[in-house]
């Protein structure tokens, strides 16, 4: 295992960090469709700072019965039946993206993963419910703890959309790829790794303690 590793399960105390963002057809996970996932793995230096590493994404069909919420779709701009979306069942999305995890936090020797989003308890709990739908036993996610980016920049930079928060931590963003599962994940995973490694220049945790 490197030392990189070693640092990053050190740091978060055993947890794998894994940068989630989903779009979806409404608000409530539970009867709502999930339409896309993104997760974006973090990796450690040999100094202690943070960066994105490997990044995992999924067009998802709407499961069977799904309430698909007129406004939300407006919104996020996805046709959910539109063939070109590349959309695969939401069971083989979850079971894939819940093994590519489970291997990277093999890899990290981390004891389970951790969610980080961008108003984190709405994610998580379309992953959870994803989960649950997909009779998937071995989740590598923990059910109910997470790190929330939104309070982190709100405590971090005075913002927490995020957008404002990327702009005020110097972090280039479109406003056109906002809304894509994948854009957002990218952005919110280069926010948290600005927030961890600007506390860790301030003197923050000290890992070898």
């Amino acid at each position: 295992m490197s030392e990189s590793h070693c640092l990053i399960k050190k740091r978060f105390r055993g947890y794998f960090p894994v940068v989630v963002d989903v779009e979806t057809a409404g608000f409530n996970a539970k009867t709502d469709a999930l339409l896309e996932i993104a997760a974006v793995t973090l990796k450690m230096d040999e100094q202690g700072f943070l960066h994105p590493d490997k990044t995992f994404h999924h067009h998802i069909e709407p499961f069977a019965g799904a309430n698909l919420e007129k406004a939300a779709l407006e919104f996020n701009g996805i046709d959910p039946y539109c063939a070109l979306r590349g959309a695969i069942e939401e069971s083989e999305a979850m079971k894939e993206l819940c093994k590519d995890i489970r291997k990277e936090q093999k890899i990290a020797d981390c004891q389970r993963s951790i969610i980080v989003a961008h108003n984190a308890a709405f994610d998580q709990g379309f992953v959870n419910a994803a989960i649950e739908r997909s009779n998937i036993k071995r989740t590598p996610f923990h059910p109910f703890v997470s790190f929330d980016t939104t309070t982190l920049a709100g405590l971090a930079l005075g913002q927490t959309v995020l957008i404002k928060a990327c702009m005020a931590a110097g972090i280039e963003f479109d406003q056109k790829e906002a809304h894509s599962a994948l854009y957002d994940t990218q952005k919110t995973a280069e926010l948290f790794c600005y927030i961890v490694n600007k506390w860790k220049t301030l003197g923050g945790l000290e890992l070898d303690q």
